[in-house]
């Protein structure tokens, strides 16, 4: 029934910041960094991110339709604007029918042609909400929710974490087999970003709730359902009564607690109050023997609000979730409530992106592989390619460096770890294979349908999977995404195509530029392979514990103190940087940045890196690194992502540099600086 794929609907809203084009100073000629982004009157020990970044937050106007916006914002305008002449050329082509191209043109006009969409898409919708209205046994319910389970998580990347359907489906490789797909069943059933949005008692979350309950009453009066307050007060007490019995996603972090293989019959024990037989049959699981289970505590306590909690309470949830996933396809009215919500509410823009931009990102996110094919051929040369490829074979090399010189770690450990290192699989560009999109059927005039059967080809797409060997050379992200991943279950690294660019990446451009910018990046996708749950993984991808005891605990010493030391920033005064929450961003952060840096000097041969414009090569560096943090946020943005986000907010990740001697000695940071740390107060990882 649900839905709108969630990798999808953060696209549709303006709050997608990685999406946004900032109003940035152009990089100085020659130096890969921006001066004019910088702001020299402040000292660099006192705030490095302001030094590095203050000229561009004062220049810089957040325009209406933006969350946020920053130098990442560079890099995907122009990915985006790469990706739109894609759709527009072939919307044009007249390609014959079934091919990539048509199905990209039928799509894109799809969602284009707003007419169509009025005519089709609440009659589209109707059929499906009076099938949740028929509902009235506790065993029609159970197949309603089964119907409702979507491929719609991906639990080692972060992607819809907070899946609007009951549960969440991610098939990846086996915890314990990691040659074979497995299927990892995860918590959900609420809206808002996370669980906190529910039951924080903060007068900024009490808000924000009263504004969500008027916006669901104002959906299910758009589509037409009777007594939508009374409906709506039902949804939010129910989305209450779920949020209570999810964990936190600090603690979904932690893989050996994830770890829980339950055979199909042993959920009607460990969690009773939902039909569990009529739920996996409907989801078409019914001969799924076994299921990686994330979070126990949560499928028992869901269960139970099955059968404890009104039908009609369940139905009118359903309803308005359907309702909200398929706002784009259904109607504009439901469309721009959804966006004044979500958009506005939570993310702070007053207007949506124009309507050719959100339907480009759409066609690229449901058909990323067909776009990403023509992306690949057409910008993204062999060179650059290369030259990649021969970066990232650096920063490994020097990782190989640093770990064989870390002095605490056992030799069987340290062997371990090499190991992984070598067999990482490195993906640069994009993938070795492409998707098929044979099944998925397209027309160009009905939004609902296309999006409908989107959702439903990448469900029977990961269903058809469970039990087969895994491809390790599989890519989760597409070339024209400005990202970057760690496969934890593959032992692999994405870098795709869109993010080997300027201002990140220049073939031609300074050593120094290259290895601050994408070279931490880099840096910080290999570390995803030691931090704190990388480390859980072994080098076939098996979860297996291959640290010695005492390993592991001074491992975990060095790692409470960085969550000591991301615990003390605060962006709002009642409300700080969750440090256990971000570790193991924070780790890959700091093991990247000291990576990349041995690796900018092992780049020069022992000779020097010329300076320029007053700038030596060390201080070209740190300042490349923390220009890539640049960026200007609205407050409900910056406060979701601290509440609901494994990353630090960019302001805290630029102040990485305070861990790292060199930067020490590159600015001559005294001891009464503000972010000065003593020599034994600095977080070293490897």
């Amino acid at each position: 029934m649900n839905s709108l794929t969630p990798r999808i609907l953060p696209l549709l809203l303006c709050a997608f910041t990685a999406s946004t084009l900032a109003q940035t100073a152009p990089s100085t000629p020659d130096t890969g960094i921006s001066i004019p982004n910088m702001d020299p009157a402040v000292r660099p020990g006192d705030n490095f991110y302001l030094y590095a970044n203050g000229g561009y937050i004062a220049h810089t106007t957040l325009p209406a339709d933006r969350a946020g916006i920053g130098v990442f914002s560079v890099l995907s305008d122009r990915s985006f604007k790469q990706t739109a002449s894609i759709i527009e050329d072939a919307a044009k082509s007249n390609a014959p029918a079934g091919s990539n191209e048509r199905k990209i043109a039928d799509l894109y006009h799809s969602y284009m042609d707003e007419a169509a969409i009025e005519s089709h898409g609440l009659a589209s919708l109707k059929p499906h909400l009076a099938e949740i209205a028929a509902i009235h046994t506790q065993r029609e319910l159970a197949h309603a929710l089964g119907l409702s389970l979507r491929a719609d998580v991906d639990a080692l990347n972060n992607t819809n974490y907070h899946t609007v359907n009951l549960f969440g489906l991610w098939v990846a490789p086996s915890f314990n087999d990691p040659d074979h797909y497995a299927p990892y069943l995860l918590q959900g059933g609420i809206q808002l970003p996370n669980r906190d949005y529910y039951l924080s008692d903060t007068a900024d979350m009490k808000e924000t709730r009263a504004k969500y309950l008027t916006h669901i009453a104002a959906m299910l009066r758009l589509a037409g359902l009777s007594e939508p307050e009374a409906r709506a007060a039902r949804v939010l007490a129910l989305e209450t009564a779920i949020a209570k019995q999810q964990i936190s996603l600090a603690d979904s972090e932690d893989i050996h607690k994830a770890n829980n293989p339950w055979h199909r019959a042993d959920f009607t024990t460990k969690a009773p109050g939902l039909d569990w037989p009529e739920y996996f049959r409907a989801a078409g699981l019914d001969k799924q023997d076994t299921f990686i289970v994330w979070q126990p505590s949560a499928f028992t306590g869901e269960s139970a609000l099955v059968a404890s909690q009104p039908i009609d309470s369940w139905k009118d949830l359903l309803a308005y979730h359907l309702i909200e996933a398929y706002a784009a396809g259904a109607s504009k009215a439901l469309a721009d409530e959804r966006f004044a919500f979500f958009g506005t509410t939570l993310s702070g823009a007053t207007e949506q992106r124009p309507r050719d931009f959100r339907g480009d990102v759409l066609v690229s996110s449901i058909l990323g592989d067909a776009v990403g094919q023509i992306y690949a051929k057409r910008f993204f040369p062999p060179e650059a390619k290369a030259q990649a490829e021969a970066l990232v074979a650096n920063l490994i090399a020097v990782y190989r460096v640093r770990i064989e010189g870390v002095t605490w770690m056992n030799p069987a450990t340290k062997k371990e770890a090499i190991a992984k290192l070598g067999t990482l699989q490195v993906g640069i560009g994009y993938p070795d294979h492409w998707r098929s999109y044979a099944d998925y059927k397209v027309t160009p005039d009905n939004l609902f349908e296309n999006l409908w059967a989107g959702d439903i080809f990448e469900y029977h797409y990961s269903l058809q999977r469970i039990g087969k060997p895994t491809d390790r050379k599989e890519w989760c992200m597409y070339p024209q995404t400005v990202n970057a991943v760690n496969l934890p279950l593959d032992n692999g690294l994405n870098f795709p195509a869109a993010i080997l660019q300027p201002p990140f990446f220049d073939p031609n451009g300074p050593a120094a530029h290259n290895y601050g910018a994408i070279g931490s990046i880099i840096g910080h996708e290999i570390s995803h392979t030691f931090d704190a749950e990388g480390a859980t993984f072994d080098s076939t991808g098996r979860v297996r514990n291959w640290w010695t005891p005492e390993d592991l605990a001074h491992f975990d010493t060095v790692t409470a103190a960085l969550v000591a030391q991301y615990d003390t920033y605060k962006p709002f005064p009642d409300l700080s940087v969750n440090g256990k929450q971000t570790l193991s961003e924070n780790i890959a952060d700091v093991a990247g940045l000291a990576a990349a840096y041995d690796a900018f000097h092992a780049s020069l041969k022992g000779g020097g890196a010329p300076k320029i414009d007053s700038f030596t090569g060390d201080q070209q560096f740190f300042i490349a690194f923390a220009q890539n943090w640049g960026s200007v946020t609205r407050d409900a943005a910056l406060r979701q992502g601290v509440l609901a986000d494994p990353h630090a907010p960019a302001q805290y990740r630029a102040l990485t540099v305070r861990n790292e001697d060199g930067w020490y000695s590159s600015f001559d940071i005294k001891p009464t600086d503000k972010l000065y740390l003593a020599p034994d107060n600095r977080i070293r990882i490897w």
